[in-house]
């Protein structure tokens, strides 16, 4: 008798774990951060939409730079595949002299003190790209207005990259990360400064819209410690939710750094692609690797 209960044991403990496994949540892949021809992408929105499915993505979020004219599409191209999504944007600020990104998302794309940001957002930059085409030309790289606009989806969003892609186009350059190498950056001719929307205001606008505050790919910034300090301290009383821990824009050792820095100012975790191309990016979309066990991730609760 003895005997038979402790094989009964065995088997219920047996069945207990199958029913546990069965019940453990799978680990979604989730990618909030990439764009589209809208921006400064080569993909149209539904062509985004069908590559993140196809890399086996659960939750997306299309976050064209300054500007949401995607998003209709996106959204419907994901209900068309039974992706969820997630309505995103990129905003473009000006923080003591260098432009940094802040990411919305689950906003709302129809909310006026939104949209009328970003269109006051978006107005600098046609002149901006004159000024960058005559440094192009006094270089000997003429007609580059006019080149990269080729290259545009919406003229209002005209932006360094369209004019990289130009000089790769006309073999100035073999790549993207060699046109940014010579030309186009602080320092090198075709660069010219704009001035964006500061910080306040773009968490404003995204806060305003019921939406979550992220600050993309922090690696990208160059600043001293203290500096970084100065700015995820204002971010955080400003309303700010998230910075990126796991983006395209990190390396593996940034993953882990960033996810200190998350954990130091209780900020949630995010985590993107930065896809643009699929011939320049250096990761595509879904493909990078899950966030550090030690953050909580921003859909944590959605």
């Amino acid at each position: 008798m003895s005997a038979l209960i402790r094989v009964q044991s065995a088997n219920d403990a047996f069945l207990s774990i199958l029913l546990t496994l069965q019940h453990r949540p799978t680990m979604l892949n989730v990618d909030l951060h990439c764009h589209s021809n809208v921006s400064d992408g080569t993909l149209t929105p539904t062509a985004v939409a069908e590559r993140a499915k196809a890399n086996g993505v659960d939750i997306w979020a299309l976050t064209d730079h300054d500007g949401i004219d995607g998003i209709a599409e996106a959204r419907a191209a994901a209900a068309a595949l039974d992706l969820r999504y997630v309505p995103g944007v990129e905003i473009s600020i000006t923080w003591a002299s260098q432009t940094i990104h802040i990411i919305g998302l689950q906003i709302d794309e129809t909310n006026p003190q939104l949209v009328q940001g970003l269109v006051a957002t978006r107005g600098g930059r046609e002149r901006r790209a004159h000024e960058m085409a005559e440094q192009l030309a006094a270089v000997g790289i003429p007609f580059a207005f006019e080149g990269a606009l080729k290259h545009v989806g919406n003229p209002e969003l005209i932006s360094r990259t369209h004019f990289a892609r130009y000089l790769v186009e006309i073999g100035r350059c073999a790549d993207i990360s060699e046109v940014f190498g010579n030309f186009l950056t602080e320092g090198n001719p075709g660069y010219v400064p704009h001035h964006w929307a500061t910080l306040e205001q773009s968490v404003r606008w995204i806060r305003g819209t019921g939406g979550l505050a992220v600050v993309a790919h922090p690696g990208r910034y160059k600043m001293s410690d203290r500096a970084f300090g100065t700015f995820f301290d204002e971010f955080k009383q400003l309303g700010g939710t998230a910075i990126e821990v796991t983006t395209g824009s990190h390396t593996p050792d940034q993953y882990g750094y960033y996810a200190k820095v998350a954990a130091d100012y209780g900020f949630l975790a995010s985590r993107g692609s930065d896809f643009h191309s699929p011939m320049e990016s250096r990761v595509d979309l879904g493909t990078l690797p899950p966030l550090p066990d030690s953050v909580t991730p921003i859909w944590h609760d959605w």
